[in-house]
């Protein structure tokens, strides 16, 4: 298990996830505490796939799921294969794109996988939104996916018998939904509230699920479900959010030049995962520590006390812990060795991102610089290439590009036949001939 059994002095969870900054908003704060203090708890949480792959605005959730399971409640992840055909409206300002059946299966499936390195699931147990093959086992988590009860449901009879408890006036009121007012909503997506409602609803109705979590952005649409759990099944069920992962700035953390900060080392290497948490500011130090990683309340204010220069060896920590966490110790230590190789002077270059290109392509003429930077993803269009080189944030073997047309030919590279690209003060890459 990734969470040591010393990590905090409380025995009940929500104390953990309070000392550690996670809640934010509760339906019943005395109740939902005295529930976790006394009984083990099913509860879920739900996962639109609207990618084919799990990025650090997720990781938070997965990571309360991991808090949960360690002091004995039960996890439902909900995958939303059916709600994932509508789109939720929450926290955008846009309508979602539309995917096809096929490709919401495959972001279902590649969700199930990344998952699986995070949390312990009964792989026997099944749920079709009817009943159950079994109980879960013991400790374990299940994982389902509302697509099996809500593609069969006849449109007339949910509207009669859910639709009716509902009122349009509140929904309006809803942040989710009055937001995006003014930009125009679709009937389509003002349905998501009750099918996550649903969601709950039939959790709780066939497996006994109380809860419901998810970040601040869900808060209507769990409020939804409470209330629908109570007008429908005459149960008392509870709804909990946590804060997002923003920085100090309230911008949100996990983008970066290439988009997304992904789970998978196929999207964002290993190495490139670390640097992003190395680099975080100073007074996001503290929250990422809390957050995202397992050490103990303790060490984390040890650490994010450090000042100045000190505050470095935070980050390091940080990067590393995170880093092992997603990718395991040895993608993490061959992270942070390159890191140091890089910025100290001191360890592996061999682990410093690379990309391996045809020798023949630098042959002649070779290739520009801002035409190989933008092919490498070092910059997103040509445009802020130049605006780089111009504002003297490149280098190629550790001299300063300042000509806009220079040309990277054979000559460019070592005798080992590698160059190292460097933007800004951060940002290493490392071009491999073949």
């Amino acid at each position: 298990m990734f969470i040591p059994d010393n990590v905090s002095q409380y025995t009940n969870v929500y104390d953990v996830l309070k000392e550690r900054g996670f809640i934010e908003q509760t339906t019943h704060d005395e109740e939902i505490r005295e529930l976790l203090g006394k009984e083990s708890v099913k509860f879920y949480i739900g996962f639109d796939p609207t990618a084919d792959c799990l990025h650090v605005g997720h990781f938070m959730q997965v990571i309360i799921m991991m808090w949960m399971q360690k002091f004995g409640h039960t996890p439902i992840v909900l995958i939303g294969g059916g709600t994932a055909m509508v789109g939720d409206p929450s926290g955008r300002t846009d309508m979602r794109q539309m995917m096809t059946t096929e490709t919401i299966q495959h972001n279902c499936d590649q969700f199930k996988k990344l998952f699986d390195k995070f949390i312990d699931f009964d792989e026997d147990f099944k749920y079709d939104g009817n009943g159950a093959n079994k109980a879960p086992e013991a400790g374990k988590a299940v994982c389902v996916n509302n697509a099996t009860w809500l593609m069969p449901l006849n449109y007339i009879d949910f509207i009669r018998d859910i639709g009716r408890h509902f009122s349009v006036n509140n929904m309006l009121r809803a942040e989710c939904f009055k937001q995006r007012l003014e930009k125009g909503l679709s009937f389509l997506e003002f349905n998501y509230m009750l099918m996550q409602s649903y969601d709950f609803m039939a959790l709780c109705r066939d497996l006994d699920c109380k809860m419901e979590f998810g970040g601040n952005d869900q808060w209507s649409n769990i409020l939804g479900g409470v209330d629908l759990c109570r007008r429908e099944l005459q149960k008392q069920v509870y709804g909990m959010t946590f804060s997002l992962l923003t920085t100090s700035e309230g911008k949100k953390m996990g983008k970066t030049q290439k988009g997304a900060l992904w789970l998978d080392a196929n999207k964002t290497t290993p190495y490139e995962f670390y640097q992003y948490w190395r680099n975080v500011e100073d007074a996001d130090v503290n929250k990422c520590l809390r957050m995202l990683t397992f050490l103990p309340m303790e060490e984390v204010n040890r650490l994010s006390a450090l000042k100045v220069a000190e505050i470095n060896k935070a980050k390091e920590v940080l990067a590393y812990e995170v880093t092992k966490l997603v990718h395991g110790a040895e993608e993490a230590e061959k992270a942070q060795s390159a890191a140091r190789a890089l910025f100290a002077g001191g360890g592996d270059m061999a682990n410093v991102p690379t990309t391996t290109m045809e020798k023949a392509r630098f042959e002649g003429e070779g290739i520009g610089v801002v035409s190989l930077i933008k092919e490498l993803k070092l910059v997103p269009s040509n445009g802020e290439g130049f605006r780089t080189i111009e504002q003297g944030g490149l280098s190629i073997n550790d001299e300063k590009v300042t000509d806009k047309k220079l040309m990277i030919t054979l000559d460019t590279f070592k005798e080992d036949g590698t160059i190292l690209i460097k933007k800004g003060k951060k940002t290493f890459h490392k071009v491999q001939l073949q």
